[in-house]
């Protein structure tokens, strides 16, 4: 099969209007530290805090934020209850992917009457600033959707958050926006959650690839990419294809115990500034072979970017039918082989660099078989 695109996002009926990815939430084993590597490395800005000394006696959540995305590093202050468990079992993780709504109610009952498993129905948060309405539904292994109506809310950010405004403040390196988040899924159930979002919450597919897009002499993967009508939401859903040896979906499954956020991509309109940056700061990227870069200007035609930079950065570059696109992925950060991040500019380009998954996927392989898990 080979690649195809869906149906023009004309005809794409979203169950409720999704403005946005409001905020992603980790759960992680010391938030204080992850804080650090967040703000260090990557550029955000510790803007918010949540703990025992705003009330809150089970955890400490961290507010970063850098242009429009919004991270909460939230750690469980004992052994007992969710988070500390969500932690033993996959340690640190994508635990909250959560959609800006205008009307939380309405949203939460309409997915509910399409098939949406609770985790819990609207519940209203104030405090002086106003009122957050939030509720939320399940996804892929222990990840969630949260819906979040701040319409009636002139706050930082929720209630029980406050401000902070620490004398350690890098300056953000031009990550924008989050462009999409993958989820790896196990063999056999991509189709499924593929239907749990046209199915639920009205999405339709994109992009689908195939084992023969995105393979090497060992293992494959296959992915359908899942996006709101707007565009503005876009989920990557990949699952293991069968091969010689065990791919990095299945080394992913396997350490994180189960289906989760593989990675998130973020946006920005320099790339090349952006990637010089995160790499004074320590950020590590996956090496491109530079006989990737041999043909490259015959694969991809006129871009305005200087060839022999993003040959010196192992920035890659694929072209579509309405223009082209720079990515580059970290490694991973943290030592489980789980998640790692993408840095995206597009320049018109509405796809996911299908030119660039040999590239990717055999630098993953590489660093696979390193671990000993190829």
């Amino acid at each position: 099969m080979a690649t195809t695109t869906s149906p023009s996002p004309a005809v794409a009926h979203d169950t409720f209007p999704i403005n946005g990815t409001d905020y992603i939430e980790f759960y992680v084993g010391n938030a204080r530290q992850s804080s650090l590597y967040y703000r260090t490395a990557f550029g955000f800005q510790l803007i918010g805090y949540r703990g025992p000394e705003t009330g809150v006696r089970d955890r400490a959540s961290y507010l970063l934020q850098q242009d429009k995305i919004r991270l909460v590093l939230t750690t469980p202050l004992g052994p007992e209850g969710a988070i500390a468990e969500h932690v033993r079992l996959h340690g640190d993780g994508v635990r909250d992917l959560a959609f800006w709504v205008d009307d939380a109610r309405d949203a939460y009952t309409k997915a509910m009457e399409r098939g949406a498993v609770s985790v819990h129905a609207p519940e209203v948060h104030e405090d002086a600033s106003g009122e957050v309405i939030i509720a939320a539904i399940r996804t892929y292994g222990d990840t969630i959707h949260s819906i979040v109506e701040r319409r009636n809310y002139h706050g930082l950010f929720l209630p029980g958050f406050r401000a902070v405004t620490p004398e350690y403040a890098p300056p953000p390196v031009g990550l924008m926006y989050v462009d999409h988040c993958v989820g790896n899924v196990e063999l056999g159930k991509m189709n499924a959650w593929v239907d749990f979002y046209a199915r639920v919450l009205g999405f339709f597919n994109l992009l689908t690839f195939d084992d023969k897009d995105i393979n090497t002499e060992y293992s494959a993967l296959m992915s359908k990419v899942m996006s709101n009508g707007n565009g503005r939401i876009k989920f990557p859903i990949n699952e293991p294809a069968v091969g010689k040896k065990k791919s990095q979906i299945e080394e992913y499954l396997d350490y994180y115990r189960g289906p989760g956020v593989q990675h998130i991509a973020m946006a920005t309109d320099d790339i090349i500034g952006t990637v010089k940056a995160l790499r004074a700061r320590g950020v590590e990227f996956n090496q491109t072979p530079t006989t990737y870069y041999d043909n490259l200007q015959a694969r991809v035609g006129k871009i305005d970017e200087d060839l022999a930079t993003l040959q010196e950065l192992g920035i890659l570059v694929d072209r579509d039918d309405e223009g082209y696109l720079l990515q580059i992925f970290t490694r991973l950060v943290q030592d489980r082989p789980t998640l790692f991040f993408e840095v995206i500019q597009r320049k018109g380009a509405k796809g996911f660099g299908k030119g660039n998954f040999q590239a990717l996927f055999e630098s993953i392989e590489r660093e696979q078989e390193l671990r000993g898990n190829l």
